[in-house]
């Protein structure tokens, strides 16, 4: 079993050092979903939300998540993002909104956390810019999508994750 790098032999947490480490070009994607009712779907695709424009709104939110994900984390390194991308689509079948966010850097640290923090977010101020007019929603399936550079190279996830059906209960 690997050993927890963010443990020192004390116990106790640390700041992983990564001052002996290679700068490399380095890549993250993550990936999640959040459900909603049909009208609901329908209203933010006719920008009708009456906060604003929702997929905007919640792109912007991402990017700063990846960019403060240090500060929000407090074992995660501080990297200089070279590029983030937050991505949407939308999938009428299932209403729900899937949000893909892609980061990238030249550090000496991975950046799965900025990814996955990108991705949070961006679901999360979905939720926040409608749930006036739907409490039913359900933010799930967030997971690493791929990761390359560094010591450990490249992980690719073979498995697409399932989005979750939404309980309905009664009024």
């Amino acid at each position: 079993m690997k050993k927890l790098t963010h443990i020192n032999q004390k116990g106790d947490a640390q700041l992983v050092d990564i001052t002996d480490k290679a700068i490399t070009h380095r890549k993250a994607i993550a990936e999640g979903t959040i459900q909603l009712n049909k009208e609901t779907l329908k209203l933010i695709q006719a920008n009708l939300i009456k906060k604003g424009d929702v997929l905007s709104t919640a792109k912007i939110a991402g990017i700063q998540a990846a960019k403060k994900t240090w500060d929000l984390i407090p074992l995660c390194h501080s990297i200089n993002l070279t590029k983030i991308d937050i991505n949407f689509s939308i999938d009428k079948k299932n209403n729900t909104i899937v949000c893909q966010s892609s980061c990238e850097c030249f550090a000496q640290t991975g950046l799965e956390m900025e990814a996955l923090s990108a991705v949070n977010i961006a679901l999360l101020t979905i939720y926040d810019m409608v749930k006036a007019v739907d409490r039913t929603m359900v933010i799930s399936n967030i997971y690493l999508v791929e990761k390359s550079g560094g010591r450990s190279g490249l992980y690719k996830r073979e498995v697409k994750a399932k989005p979750m059906k939404a309980i309905k209960t009664k009024k």
